[in-house]
């Protein structure tokens, strides 16, 4: 009798132990999420709210790190290798992709949108070239215009689509309320830039000629498109003129920029002074808050309407 029980007893092991190893093997045999890159927080923002948790989304470019100066780690170039997809901004944003050779899908975002080129006085206020922008005449942050953001959506979407064939009803529906979503953000902001009793903003780094453009308001900046460049002294006198002249009450600067000039000229000047999100990328405070492109484009009108002195 004891060797019966005996017997049974490794009968119910082995059966328990090849439960385990059938288990694992179908786990193994069971499909993967599709890795898709991202390289800035807009790029990153469309594709979360497009494929949710139905992809594996690296973020070439971690939160609380400035855009413009950034180069990916071996770690984040492995993470690239084993991507489905890759979708970087362009326009000179992300020189470490010149002759990097992608083995996945990839998209040049800048290659779709419409990009603004700026006049000499708007992009390269010292005379300096800006290295981290490979035609510094055009501006990199095009995902300011709200028409842009469209047509990243789109293609976003479609490459998805691609990749994820049996999401594609979830994407679209989630595409078509993204969608909705910038074309109310975008009335918003024409809504509420309509009539301003100011046309000029001041900020220490010129990012946004895109939204000045878009909705009839200029920037007068110390830098060009390099965030890093340090204005002159001439240039500081004619902004802190300007100030004075056009009795300007708040004058902004940008996270990962220094704010030190920006507030020295603020306490000379008995004015504000305050942070304008350009959105190449957020803090990583931003990043534990779990703000969206939408949250912070909203921040930025409220300030914008302020700054401005709208109705």
């Amino acid at each position: 009798m004891r060797d019966f029980r005996n017997i049974i007893f490794v009968l119910i092991v082995l059966l328990f132990i090849l439960q385990m190893v059938v288990s694992s093997k179908d786990e193994e045999m069971l499909p993967s999420k599709p890795i898709v890159a991202v390289s800035t927080f807009a790029l990153y923002d469309i594709t979360q709210h497009i494929a949710g948790d139905s992809v594996e989304i690296v973020n070439l470019l971690p939160f609380g790190v400035d855009a413009h100066s950034f180069e990916p780690t071996p770690k984040l170039m492995a993470a690239l290798e084993k991507s489905s997809l890759v979708i970087y901004s362009g326009a000179g944003l992300e020189p470490w992709t010149k002759g990097f050779h992608f083995h996945s899908k990839v998209i040049n975002m800048s290659k779709n949108v419409k990009l603004r080129e700026l006049k000499s006085n708007e992009y390269d206020l010292h005379g300096h070239h800006d290295e981290q922008c490979a035609h510094n005449s055009i501006d990199p942050h095009y995902w300011l215009d709200l028409k842009n953001m469209k047509i990243a959506t789109e293609l976003i979407t479609e490459e998805l689509i691609r990749i994820s064939p049996l999401q594609e009803a979830l994407y679209k529906k989630n595409r078509d309320k993204y969608i909705k979503m910038l074309i109310d953000l975008d009335q918003d902001y024409q809504d509420s830039l309509y009539s301003c009793r100011h046309d000029t903003i001041i900020t220490n780094h010129n990012a946004f000629s895109y939204l000045a453009a878009r909705y009839s308001f200029h920037v007068e900046a110390l830098s060009g498109l390099s965030p890093d460049t340090q204005p002159s002294a001439k240039e500081i006198k004619r902004i802190m003129q300007h100030i004075k002249e056009e009795n300007v009450s708040v004058i902004f600067f940008e996270s990962f920029v220094s704010d030190r000039v920006m507030k020295s000229i603020a306490r000379d000047l008995g004015v504000r002074v305050d942070v304008l999100q350009p959105l190449g990328n957020i803090t990583a405070d931003e990043a534990h808050k779990h703000l969206t492109y939408e949250y912070i484009m909203r921040d930025n009108l409220v300030k914008l309407h302020k700054a401005l002195e709208c109705r």
